[in-house]
């Protein structure tokens, strides 16, 4: 993609490498150019990377050569001065490891560089000012995550302008290895926050390489736990963790734990995720609407009823500010475990007929499904922001739906009774109820429009049923 004013970037046969072509405005003065100007570079298709430290290194002859080294952050490389021969090669672990690419550079060229990609380059002029940007700060131990690769690999037959054994390099530098003893450097990976609740063990079953953390060891609502992690390793962030407990929520114990780890704990993720510019995937809740309309877009403004869905909703608000960002909104969660049809299976299979609600409506969303719709928007790159992600299929009631659960379980549909939501509400005196949106169901057009065709949910219902009936859920 190129612009006169902002000149172009290009790519290369190493993923994420990129040549960006920079105008220098000039006359009988010099020159002017714009070495990092976010707008513009990231309109053209560069990372907007948040540099951090920016260096320059003086050569201050021909042939000085350094490299390779491949380091733990993204750097923006350019020449402010002279000129010189680049060379970079992929050491991140995958396909391309071991692919090279060289390019002769002057100011009017910058090259962006990957972490994990190896960076070398020799100056072909006395005097070259070597400049870089990198989004992260430099300090001595963090030469333990470097990669490095000699100059002199023999299966890149890298053409150095200047041969190796007259330029003037390092003794740290001629003394890498060779590419057959590299270790190749691990590309950053994936945090599963609550990898041990129903959805956290669907998205570790999906991502085998994927860090799950949980409780005890791992809790938001404690500061120092969330140290446990090495973040500088990590680039997306998948947060399954909430407080669940509806009803128990409007209690004073309830509403402080609800807030400690449904906002709290989010904003804690948010700061790790800005700092180290990982991407977070948040999922949320049906419950930060109201229930008024009939089904719910991704623009929808929250008008949570209960103290649960003022704090997802609060939660979904502080992940909004973050730049690289999933909310997931979803509804009426099933997976392994106690849990609505669970519960109406077994009363079936006692022979109980149960009353249930028969105004709220929506869809059942099943964890499998939803693990992989959420998988499918990382794969895809999608835009940040807002995605509904639940099943697909008919809007029901929860009377509707143990109806269905009867039926397979071989019992007679009408042994459920319908009531309203206030007549199950004063059954249970004892029982303190949170208020619940009476429609939950969300609109699946955005998320079906990238790709992704959530299953019905009768499907998945007949299915999950069948299993509880083997005992294997």
């Amino acid at each position: 993609m190129a612009d006169e004013r902002g000149g172009a970037v290009r790519t290369t046969s190493i993923p994420g490498l990129l040549i960006v072509d920079l105008v220098l405005h000039g006359d009988d003065r010099g020159w002017f150019k714009e070495n990092w100007q976010r707008e513009k570079m990231v309109k053209l298709g560069l990372p907007d990377f948040g540099p951090v430290q920016h260096s320059v290194a003086m050569n201050a002859t021909a042939g000085v050569t350094r490299g390779f080294h491949a380091e733990p952050w993204d750097k923006l490389i350019s020449v402010a001065d002279g000129r010189i021969f680049g060379a970079w090669v992929d050491l991140r672990d995958g396909p391309t490891f071991g692919v090279a690419e060289t390019l002769e550079l002057g100011p009017d060229t910058a090259v962006f560089v990957p972490r994990g990609v190896a960076n070398g380059y020799q100056t072909l002029t006395d005097g070259t000012v070597y400049s870089y940007l990198v989004n992260d700060h430099w300090s001595p131990e963090k030469r333990n995550a470097y990669g490095y690769l000699n100059l002199a690999e023999e299966s890149l037959a890298i053409q150095w302008p200047i041969p190796l054994p007259e330029a003037t390099m390092s003794d740290a530098d001629k003394a890498h290895p060779r590419l057959t003893d590299v270790q190749p450097v691990q590309r950053r990976g994936t945090v599963v926050v609550g990898a041990n609740g129903q959805l956290g063990r669907a998205l570790m079953a999906r991502l085998p390489s994927a860090i799950g953390v949980g409780r005890p060891e791992f809790d938001l609502s404690d500061p120092d736990s969330l140290g446990s992690v090495d973040w500088s390793r990590v680039d997306t962030i998948i947060n399954a963790a909430a407080y669940t407990a509806v009803d128990d929520a409007e209690t004073l114990t309830g509403r402080r734990q609800a807030w400690a780890l449904n906002v709290e704990g989010v904003g804690r993720l948010c700061r790790i995720a800005a700092e180290h510019r990982i991407t977070l995937v948040h999922v949320s809740s049906d419950y930060v609407f109201d229930g008024t309309v009939v089904e719910h877009d991704e623009n929808e403004s929250p008008a949570p009823l209960s103290v649960y869905g003022q704090t997802k909703a609060a939660g979904d608000a502080l992940v909004g500010q973050l730049d690289r960002h999933y909310v997931i909104r979803t509804s009426w969660l099933i997976g392994d475990g106690r849990n609505f049809v669970s519960t109406m299976a077994d009363l079936a299979g006692r022979g109980v007929s149960p009353a249930v609600v028969d105004d709220q409506w929506g869809r059942l969303t099943f964890v499998d499904d939803l693990a992989q719709g959420i998988i499918h928007l990382l794969e895809r790159r999608a835009p940040f922001g807002v995605w509904n992600i639940s099943n697909d299929g008919p809007v029901q009631s929860w009377a509707d739906i143990a109806g269905d659960i009867f039926e397979l379980c071989g019992r007679e549909r009408d042994a459920v009774s319908s009531v309203t939501s206030e007549e199950y509400a004063l059954s249970r005196p004892d029982h303190r109820m949170a208020p619940r949106p009476r429609h939950s169901a969300l609109r699946l057009d955005k998320i079906v429009a990238l790709g992704f065709q959530p299953p019905e949910a009768r499907e998945r219902l007949a299915e999950y049923v069948a299993a509880l009936r083997d005992g294997a859920t």
